[in-house]
């Protein structure tokens, strides 16, 4: 499996109150490996596939870093260097509740070009994920398309495409119409939102209108589990009702989400090409595949999160 998107550096603010203009309050500073991508092939990595990533990064001190990282959990890396242009940071403020705001500077993580890509990276894939912020900035953008191209060219046997929405803000930078179009061309097997960035792309609370885009439309509810959309049974029209269904979760106390979505992402890929491999196909492949997700997401949240260390 290839993810292909954002390695940064992560700086994480988590306060113990509620922050006050113009004075200090207590709580914690942390310095991170971070990225929608790099999260997603890392928890690829530990649920036992082999996980590549594929990114750019600055040529400096905290590229290296976070490549040895990742490479220490197993994560094979094909990291673009881009001279001048520092690796991306991203500020999170975590509040005491839990909830999270971003400050985006991703620098290098944006700089990648279709011309660094190396066709044998995209050998016999089983598949390739891809966040929304991978597809929705240039050059990265035109990179993303490239490598699906390469990864369908170069893996005969068929290679399934999956989609994270990732985040409303970049959704809507350049227009609906513009990141619909982006997302539909890729025709995408698999899309991962939450409820308001399918709504965001839709411009309606139809969630099940993903389905005009990919074949499968996993909608990530937080504490209130998943829901899942298909169209996946063979001879199944576009006029009959698709497939809908939820699965629940248990609760998990976090003072930090960041990362969770990401890690259900890689749990329910690992879980639905485990299933479809056994010879399950539909529903039960699906349910399957959303349970795996939301126990990597519940492992994500109970995790200890280490700090990057200097390099």
């Amino acid at each position: 499996m290839l993810v292909l998107g954002d390695l940064v550096l992560d700086v994480v603010l988590k306060a113990s109150t509620p922050i006050e203009t113009g004075t200090d309050v207590p709580g914690r500073v942390e310095i991170r490996l971070g990225g929608s991508a790099a999260v997603c092939a890392r928890w690829l990595a530990h649920l036992g596939a082999r996980s590549t990533l594929v990114c750019a990064v600055g040529r400096d001190g905290a590229g290296r870093s976070l490549i040895a990282q990742l490479r220490r959990d197993d994560v094979n890396v094909r990291a673009v260097r881009i001279a001048g242009h520092r690796t991306g940071r991203i500020g999170v403020l975590v509040a005491p509740s839990g909830e999270r705001s971003f400050v985006a500077d991703r620098r290098a993580a944006t700089r990648m070009e279709p011309e660094d890509l190396k066709p044998e990276w995209f050998d016999d894939l089983e598949l390739i994920h891809l966040p929304a912020y991978s597809l929705l900035v240039e050059p990265l953008g035109s990179a993303a398309v490239r490598a699906v191209e390469l990864a369908r060219a170069r893996s005969p046997r068929g290679v399934l495409v999956s989609v994270d929405l990732a985040s409303v803000g970049p959704l809507l930078a350049h227009g609906r119409r513009e990141a619909r179009e982006v997302v539909a061309n890729l025709r995408p097997d698999l899309v991962f939102a939450t409820e308001a960035e399918a709504e965001a792309l839709l411009g309606r609370h139809v969630p099940e209108g993903l389905l005009d885009i990919a074949a499968v439309a996993v909608i990530k509810r937080g504490s209130r589990g998943a829901r899942v959309f298909a169209r996946v049974d063979h001879g199944q029209t576009e006029s009959e009702p698709p497939l809908q269904f939820d699965v629940a979760t248990a609760p998990v106390p976090a003072e930090d989400t960041t990362g969770a979505g990401d890690a259900f992402d890689a749990g329910f890929i690992a879980g639905w090409l485990v299933a479809l491999a056994s010879g399950r196909v539909g529903a039960d492949a699906l349910h399957r595949a959303t349970v795996a997700g939301h126990r990597a997401a519940a492992r994500h949240l109970r995790s200890p999160r280490s700090e990057l260390p200097p390099g």
